[in-house]
């Protein structure tokens, strides 16, 4: 059976806005856009047909879609994103904060090893230490 974990779904106001900050973020591409969702992928990452071995191994993708309501607590779901041993955390950090992402404390402790954000709609998302796996 090939049953595999396909999309994480973002519940969002304003989908188009959201997939681009993530596609930016990411460096994904948007493989698929109408007004009730828009679809991202890893940008080496094919759309294509392809064998159950290969589908089995794919990456998830990120999935933007329209909701009314506005967010009232907590996710309970969220991304942990990790930058490479040979990449500069901290200017990481720095680059989603200038490109709108806030700090966020959720009670973290003062010594953890990862820093809490949010994106542009208020969804919180983490930034782990460095790691090469």
């Amino acid at each position: 059976m090939n049953l595999r974990l396909y999309t994480v779904v973002v519940d969002c106001h304003d989908i188009a806005a959201q997939a681009r900050w993530w596609a930016e973020v990411l460096d994904w591409r948007i493989v698929y856009e109408d007004d009730q969702e828009v679809a991202l992928i890893g940008r080496d990452h094919s759309d294509a047909e392809v064998d159950a071995q290969a589908w089995a191994s794919a990456p998830p993708g990120l999935v933007f879609v329209p909701v009314a309501e506005g967010r009232t607590v907590k996710n309970r779901v969220h991304l942990d994103l990790a930058p490479h041993l040979e990449d500069d955390r901290d200017a990481q950090i720095e680059r989603l904060l200038a490109m709108g992402a806030t700090r966020v404390d959720v009670g973290q402790s003062d010594d953890a090893t990862w820093t809490v954000l949010a994106d542009p709609e208020g969804n919180e998302f983490c930034v782990l230490s460095s790691r090469n796996r």
